[in-house]
């Protein structure tokens, strides 16, 4: 569906992930919460665009009772939520994101942040597969496999937007430009206890 090049090796759960559920957890809220900044940024950024404006207030308020079911796992399994993590495979998806230009850059900028979005709950969504298939943890697996269902429908609504408001730009040669970039900056996660890492 995703057209993903790098497939996440089911040994990261077995091997790194269940190792650390207390990190892997922690992780996974604040990576909800920045996905909520993100809706928000997008809100900021194109407060002229109506329909994404109310769908990215949509996904604000459903990104952030993602955070607190996460948030209410860690207190029930008396885990310490941490400090923000970073995140390391966002920061280097950031550094193929087109940025500044003028007015007529603006849709261009729009169209290449709602990808950006996309290809982050992309990854996410398939991280969560993985997780649901193999992780020991009964109320894990059930708990990942339906934010792997949401993830998807996240990925479509921004993939969605992207192509409604990218008249005048090809969005599929972009998304393919976005799909090679991340099968080779993903060679180097997969080894530590993040949803990403």
């Amino acid at each position: 569906m995703f057209k993903l090049q790098l497939p996440t090796d089911p040994f990261w759960v077995k091997n790194v992930v269940e190792s650390n559920i207390e990190e892997i957890l922690t992780d996974h809220a604040y990576c909800e919460q920045k996905a909520a900044t993100n809706a928000i940024t997008l809100i900021i950024q194109n407060p002229n665009v109506p329909e994404l404006v109310q769908e990215m207030a949509e996904l604000v308020k459903e990104e952030m009772d993602h955070f607190k079911r996460v948030h209410e796992i860690i207190i029930k399994r008396g885990y310490t939520f941490g400090k923000e993590r970073k995140d390391n495979y966002v920061n280097e998806l950031l550094k193929f994101l087109k940025k500044g230009g003028g007015e007529n850059q603006r849709t261009e900028n729009m169209v290449d942040r709602l990808l950006l979005a996309a290809m982050i709950e992309a990854r996410s969504c398939e991280r969560f597969k993985v997780l649901s298939e193999h992780v020991a943890d009964n109320e894990l697996a059930a708990f990942y496999h339906e934010l792997m269902i949401s993830e998807a429908t996240h990925y479509t609504l921004f993939i969605g937007l992207a192509r409604k408001y990218g008249k005048g730009i090809d969005v599929e040669k972009r998304w393919q430009e976005w799909l090679d970039y991340e099968g080779v900056i993903i060679k180097s996660y997969g080894k530590s206890e993040t949803i990403h890492g």
